[in-house]
């Protein structure tokens, strides 16, 4: 159980590796990471989307593949190859006109750790880096890549009454 007022959340953010997917990644013959993608990480986070939650990617790394994914499922805020995390959060919230206490930004590592020690609800997979563990208000019981998005999305529309709505039973 996640110890915020999840009623209060109205944006999703999440950084890729170590979250979205595993934190150990196969590399392809040229040397590009190949990432995984949970399925019910994507229908959860899609479903988000259809119900009015802004959702954002904050990632490290640059992949083409991890683009197209997300914005399949609707994201529109995706920042990539994100030297300074913080920077791109903070356009998000210019984008988006939220403020922190609005915000659940899910990361595993010492990257994310500045913009978790900015917004309302910072969370962590239960395989991340022990410094993010301890600064995360909550700590899923999932690991990266196992459907970490899926476990925080969930619990906050269920408490927001959105998760069992028309729109769940489709893509």
């Amino acid at each position: 159980m996640i110890n915020y007022d999840l009623k209060r959340i109205k944006a999703f953010v999440f950084d890729v590796d170590g979250v979205l997917s595993s934190n150990t990644i196969s590399l392809a013959t040229n040397g590009d990471p190949m990432r995984t993608a949970n399925i019910k990480d994507g229908y959860a986070l899609q479903l988000a989307v259809k119900k009015g939650f802004e959702v954002g990617i904050i990632t490290g790394g640059y992949s083409e593949a991890v683009r197209i994914r997300y914005e399949r499922l609707g994201i529109r805020h995706i920042y990539m190859q994100s030297c300074v995390k913080l920077r791109d959060y903070e356009d998000f919230l210019v984008k988006t006109g939220l403020n922190d206490g609005e915000v659940m930004y899910c990361g595993d590592d010492l990257p994310d750790y500045e913009v978790m020690s900015c917004v309302g609800l910072p969370v962590a997979p239960a395989d991340a880096a022990p410094e993010i563990k301890q600064l995360a208000r909550y700590v899923s019981p999932v690991g990266g890549g196992r459907g970490v998005a899926r476990d925080i999305i969930e619990q906050t529309m269920k408490i927001q009454g959105l998760w069992m709505a028309d729109e769940a039973f489709g893509w």
